[in-house]
């Protein structure tokens, strides 16, 4: 019997509440179960690490000790970016298997959570359930391991320095907010033609000055009114781990992922070439990768799925709207803010444009925030769903590849179940702020009516 909440073995990593939820004890276990998972695969060796939270090196201890008593050999890497930690796999000077990321992401600090790459791809899904149930038989591989240690930021930042060239100076504001990112990314940009303000780039990981979480608006209040007050050229932030970023033009005005997608299409896409994007998406992406003869690859919400499909589709750029972009042109295929955004000011340091005049010359939609519409409980949510989706298809044109997303005039409705919780997830976008009204009501009348919780009741 499994006496870790089995609702934590999410679908893309493990991630619960310290103390209550995440423990050592798990943290152990995970270790044992992964490491018996290699030792039937025939790999021995792996590298770990985690982020800045206050319990990140005690479960990182933890997982360490599972790992060694099934006979792995274990490279530790210490705190890290996650992006430096999917760099491992990628090092010539190492050779690991795999590698395992002590992060909670973007939650607040009493959260915390295992990323886990294997093989060269994310490890999740079935996968992740698979480690749930060998933690359930409590049946492990026993054997003697061994444990190294070594510094891979500096060969990350060096890899990453070869990489971008900058044509004139620009002027950039980082907020860090008080994660990982501090660990190397503004070390990292002050060796480049960039005059560096920080905003929460001192390491605190209790977070004491907003949400590592730049996809929620007011965790970039502070970020717009420092790049306003300081003439820069554009603002960057970071989610927790660094893997997640959001811009800022010279304007104060927010770029979400996929309108930084846009802007770097003219500049990677060839005839022909794919690009992978997920349902949450604005239809400016879409517009401006068939303006550029591009191939649109809309594909389901989650960084794992969107990494795969990028492979069998060989695109050379993916992204979804939470933050993470995947560069694979001229890098690895994996989600890196700290590098996303670099390539961002290697593309302004390339124009006379400024960050606000790029963005301009995408097609301009509306659309809601991300609505989050609680159920009852997970099969009350498939119920509603369902009736949902019955509903909905034989009204209108749609796709139904995660969820419905509806084709409107001039827009489009997504409705979806979340993969973690007991909730259905809603976006809607227009041409105009009218018609978007016109489509929220529409979808969020009939879910009302089908059971959804009504917090304007």
């Amino acid at each position: 019997m499994n006496k870790f909440p089995k609702h934590i073995f999410r679908t893309y990593d493990i991630r619960g509440i310290v103390g209550s939820e995440i423990t050592e004890d798990l943290s152990e276990k995970i270790g044992e179960a992964f490491g018996t998972f290699m030792s039937k695969k025939s790999k021995h060796s792996i590298g770990v690490s985690c982020d800045v939270r206050p319990s990140s090196s005690l479960l990182l201890d933890s997982l360490i000790k599972g790992l060694l008593s099934t006979g792995m050999q274990v490279t530790k890497f210490g705190e890290l970016p996650t992006p430096v930690n999917y760099y491992s796999l990628h090092n010539q000077n190492l050779n690991v298997d795999a590698a395992i990321q002590i992060t909670g992401s973007h939650n607040p600090s009493e959260y915390n959570g295992f990323k886990i790459t294997y093989d060269g791809k994310p490890f999740f899904g079935d996968d992740i359930q698979l480690l749930y149930n060998m933690i359930s038989s409590n049946n492990f591989f026993k054997g003697e391991g061994s444990l190294s240690e070594y510094n891979i930021i500096n060969d990350y930042n060096k890899m990453v320095l070869g990489k971008i060239k900058l044509s004139k100076k620009i002027k950039v504001a980082m907020d860090c907010g008080n994660a990982a990112g501090c660990l190397n990314a503004p070390e990292l940009y002050s060796q480049f033609d960039i005059e560096l303000l920080k905003l929460f780039c001192d390491i605190d990981g209790t977070f004491p000055n907003h949400h590592p979480d730049p996809t929620v608006d007011s965790n970039l209040t502070d970020l717009q009114k420092f790049v306003l007050d300081n003439n820069c050229d554009i603002g960057v932030a970071f989610d927790g781990d660094a893997d997640r970023i959001v811009a800022i033009d010279e304007k104060g005005g927010i770029i979400r992922s996929d309108i930084l997608m846009a802007v770097f299409l003219p500049h990677i896409l060839n005839s022909g070439d794919s690009i992978v994007y997920d349902v949450k998406c604005s239809k400016a992406l879409e517009d401006t990768i068939l303006k550029y003869n591009g191939k649109p690859v809309m594909w389901k919400t989650g960084h794992s799925l969107i990494k795969n499909k990028m492979k069998t589709e060989k695109a050379k750029l993916g992204g979804e709207m939470s933050g993470h972009i995947f560069f694979a042109d001229d890098y690895y295929g994996y989600d890196d803010a700290i590098y996303v955004g670099l390539r961002l000011i290697e593309l302004l340091s390339k124009t006379n444009q400024k960050l606000s005049e790029m963005v301009a010359d995408i097609p301009k939609y509306f659309s809601t925030p991300e609505l989050r519409l609680e159920c009852v409980d997970d099969e009350e949510k498939i119920k509603i769903m369902d009736k949902a989706f019955d509903y909905f298809s034989s009204k209108y044109e749609y796709s139904n590849i995660d969820g419905i997303r509806l084709k409107l005039d001039d827009g489009w409705a997504l409705i979806r179940c979340s993969n973690t919780q007991p909730v259905i997830v809603c976006r809607m976008e227009a041409s105009n702020q009218k018609l978007l009204a016109v489509y929220k009501k529409m979808v969020l009348d009939k879910l009302y009516l089908l059971g959804v919780k009504n917090e304007n009741l």
